[in-house]
């Protein structure tokens, strides 16, 4: 996934399942509960998505992150707006 666009306010979600997120390239800005981390390229983070995450760009660029999701991703929340 890429990610362009980042958020100076996140909003944390919380859904069933267990992720892991591997940064390509970018730097990765990644809330995860009271925690507030950024990671960069080789850098890797995973977390119980029942704990209140969000991530984006940390910078002003883009961020190229691989996604892994446990079996439940496949009912995981999206940021695509229906038609």
């Amino acid at each position: 996934m890429v990610y362009r666009q980042g958020r100076k306010d996140p909003e944390p979600r919380t859904h069933e399942g267990y992720e892991w997120l591997y940064v390509l390239s970018g730097r990765l800005r990644v809330v995860l509960g009271p925690h507030d981390l950024e990671i960069g390229p080789g850098e890797a983070v995973e977390f119980d998505t029942r704990v209140p995450h969000w991530f984006g760009p940390a910078g002003e660029g883009p961020v190229e992150v691989l996604s892994l999701f446990g079996p439940q991703g496949e009912r995981m929340h999206v940021r695509a707006r229906p038609k």
